[in-house]
């Protein structure tokens, strides 16, 4: 069942990605991109995270027909853009269940489960024991 916006049809998706969470929403356009209220090139500066939005777009040749407007948030810059790449594919299934075939060839529906791993008791970090004294 496609997952839609009740009030304004949109289409929905939602992209994690280590602790950045990213919702999308989809909608028939001419290929306006949004971010947190943003211009792509605004909010990120460097081409490797704008690509990770345009190459979505590009495997289900909608650059110039849909409009997206992104609300995310937590992380760093590269777990934003991961979170939005697979929040926008994962909306562009529900916008067209088409574009599933070729989304899902690409790897933009594939969920990056690496996370930082947690520190433990007796220990600085999440593996880093304590300097060795011999004296």
């Amino acid at each position: 069942m496609a997952k839609t916006d009740k009030k304004s049809g949109e289409a929905l998706g939602t992209g994690r990605r280590k602790s950045s969470v990213a919702r999308v929403r989809v909608k028939s356009g001419t290929g306006q991109v949004v971010i947190n209220g943003k211009k792509v090139e605004d909010y990120f500066p460097t081409t490797q995270n704008q690509r990770a939005i345009a190459d979505t777009l590009q495997a289900t040749g909608t650059t110039d027909s849909v409009d997206i407007r992104i609300t995310v948030s937590g992380g760093g810059q590269t777990g934003q853009s991961g979170a939005c790449k697979m929040g926008i594919a994962r909306a562009l299934v529900n916008f067209d269940p088409e574009h599933f075939a070729s989304l899902r060839e690409g790897g933009f529906l594939t969920r990056d489960s690496r996370m930082k791993e947690r520190k433990k008791p007796g220990l600085h970090g999440a593996r880093r024991g304590t300097q060795f004294s011999k004296r």
